[in-house]
């Protein structure tokens, strides 16, 4: 079991969380619960309603919608994470690889840690929009000016 302070050093590390000031991760650390996913195991499933979002620790993740892989996710990479601020169902599977430990973040602790703690809002937000505009880039979608 790892230590807040080990957790926020590992959160430091983490894209999502790359523009939340470090002294707010020990909040975010305070509610990150470790699980272990078995090789093979799902850690979510398609269409399931999206109530956390999970960073790896150890291990790999593969992400896909049936027969559509899109992606592994790896050690200090995050997945779900627009499952803390939207009420979608999930879209795609993500599956352990191997043996895969991860810190859970549960959607209402988080919803509860940012009315109080607006510089995770902000750092949260920004990354995501990053994010977005990234992916716009890469499918030829212009940002709106």
């Amino acid at each position: 079991m790892l230590t807040v302070i080990e957790k926020v050093i590992f959160l430091q590390n983490v894209d999502v969380f790359a523009d939340v000031p470090a002294e707010q991760l020990s909040y975010l650390a305070a509610i990150a619960e470790e699980v272990t996913i078995p090789t093979g195991e799902p850690v979510y499933k398609v269409n399931e309603t999206a109530d956390s979002m999970y960073v790896v620790l150890e291990g790999r993740v593969r992400l896909y919608r049936e027969d559509m892989e899109i992606g592994e996710v790896e050690k200090k990479g995050a997945l779900g994470a627009w499952a803390l601020l939207d009420d979608e169902p999930r879209v795609v599977t993500a599956e352990a690889v191997e043996d895969t430990d991860l810190l859970r973040i549960d959607k209402d602790d988080f919803i509860d840690l940012l009315s109080d703690h607006v510089e995770i809002t902000q750092g949260v937000l920004m990354t995501l929009t990053k994010r977005l505009h990234g992916l716009a880039g890469r499918v030829g979608v212009e940002p709106r000016k």
